[in-house]
């Protein structure tokens, strides 16, 4: 943006130094793939988390009482937005795929969860480590731990989608509420009135103008809505839609001082990888303030009940051919499934007793064929690999951990080799069955599963070409 407004090098120093950034995308290895033709495909993570950058608390007032968002204990560190943008290279309309924050996906080193769990499972893990290993700074603790949250984020969503992910920006709730505050207000458009006691969203039906308290509400809604966290992700698009409107006509891009209060809320509210340069990522996506990109949430297959929690089913076969077609990528390849004939031999690399065993029992209830069941060598990475013949039962098992499989030419014809490591999880959760659940009421109560939308790629799209599109 600034390098399309002319504002000049002062401003576009300002708003390139004292960025937070993060060398987590590049933690993921150097051989991670990238897109091709100058493409960018970026995953914006919104964190539900009421913690400043440094781990201490947002004020409680402000947390309780203009969010709405309970207290700074709620929320944790989950994902509650992610969507991935593809902004193509030759200046076409840009895309962004949002991902349901409960599809029950595999997560690696801890099995099949809820894909908002990604972050937090990790920063927990990571930031208990650092403190067994005497690191006590409360803001190296946070910086180092968060940036374990988003490794498993990257690498989540990178198995999931199977497309590559050159860059993300992350931004939490009080970023949130700063951005829209310096913004000014935002339009939106509602179907029908809406009434919520617990994110706080009171709107009548039609365009109204929402202060960012009330933005916030907006987005957050979910409770009353008939599809729940499905409709709740429109709503965050109608947002976004409402944002890029709100730049175009309101002349920020073209007000220094209003792009000056902008740039300040970016430093001290947004976390980006160390690769991204705003500047020239703006020269390249300018096109996204003219509104041209269109918003689709990824489709579930429906819900299911797991360890009383309401999780999403999907297809992870299906999510890729969809990213596919919306991106206008080469559909990826897929294997055929196992034959039958595959034996998985499970070797316990860690000092867990029974770990092999029963890791063994849960991929024999998903319907594959176990061989032998050992303990080997102590080793702190997961693996799998697999001979001629196995390629499809190695991908299922390595689906299961949430990474890749190897092909290995010492491993005998239609076997398949699972080293589990130090960071296998304990126990490998069985698929999902359906059905629904309810939740006794409460401040955090979860309202029961509706019916899975049929209209569209889950739901249909939202277009950020007319500013305000009505949503429910």
């Amino acid at each position: 943006m600034l390098a399309v407004t002319g504002l000049g090098w002062a401003v576009t120093s300002q708003a390139t130094s004292a960025l937070h950034v993060s060398d987590a995308l590049n933690a993921l290895g150097g051989g991670a793939p990238k897109s091709a033709h100058g493409d960018a495909n970026i995953l914006l993570i919104g964190l539900d988390s009421r913690k400043a950058m440094d781990g201490s608390d947002l004020p409680a007032q402000f947390v309780t009482d203009q969010l709405h968002a309970g207290d700074s204990d709620v929320g944790g560190y989950n994902t509650n937005t992610l969507i991935l943008l593809h902004v193509p290279g030759d200046g076409s309309r840009a895309t962004a795929a949002a991902i349901p924050r409960d599809d029950y996906v595999s997560v690696p080193g801890y099995g099949m969860r809820k894909v908002k769990e990604a972050y937090g499972l990790a920063k927990f893990d990571e930031e208990t480590r650092l403190r067994k290993s005497g690191v006590t700074d409360p803001a190296t603790l946070e910086q180092r731990s968060r940036d374990a949250g988003r490794r498993s984020t990257l690498t989540t969503v990178q198995n999931l989608l199977r497309v590559p992910i050159d860059h993300f920006a992350e931004v939490n709730l009080i970023g949130f509420y700063d951005i829209a505050q310096a913004i000014g207000p935002i339009t939106v458009c509602l179907n029908a009135p809406v009434h919520d006691t617990y994110s706080g969203a009171e709107f009548p039906a039609g365009t109204q103008s929402l202060d960012p308290s009330k933005a916030l509400s907006f987005v957050r809604q979910r409770h009353g809505l008939d599809n729940g966290d499905l409709d709740r992700t429109h709503r965050q698009q109608a947002f976004l839609s409402a944002v890029i409107a709100n730049l175009r006509g309101t002349g920020v891009l073209g007000n220094i001082g209003k792009m000056r209060g902008l740039l300040d809320v970016v430093k001290k509210d947004i976390v980006i990888d160390a690769d991204l340069d705003p500047v020239a990522f703006a020269t390249q996506a300018d096109n996204l303030t003219a509104g041209n990109i269109d918003f689709y949430t990824l489709p579930i297959e429906g819900y299911a009940t797991v360890d009383g929690q309401d999780v999403n089913k999907v297809n992870p076969v299906r999510l890729r051919s969809e990213i596919a077609t919306l991106f206008g990528t080469a559909t990826p390849t897929t294997t055929s499934p196992p034959t039958g004939r595959e034996r998985i031999d499970v070797i316990n690399g860690t000092h867990r007793a029974g770990l092999a065993a029963t890791t063994a029992g849960a991929l024999t209830e998903r319907g594959l064929h176990v061989g032998a069941v050992t303990n080997g060598p102590a080793t702190d990475t997961t693996t799998v690999t697999y001979g001629p013949g196995a390629q499809a039962a190695a991908q299922a098992v390595a689906d299961v951990f949430g990474i890749a499989a190897t092909s290995d030419a010492s491993t005998p014809t239609d076997r398949v080799e699972l080293v589990l490591g130090a960071d296998s999880p304990d126990t490998v959760a069985a698929p999902p069955t359906s059905g629904t659940a309810t939740t006794a009421g409460g401040a955090g109560a979860t309202p029961p599963p509706a019916a899975v939308p049929t209209t569209g790629p889950q739901g249909g799209r939202v277009t950020a070409d007319h500013g305000a599109p009505c949503v429910d």
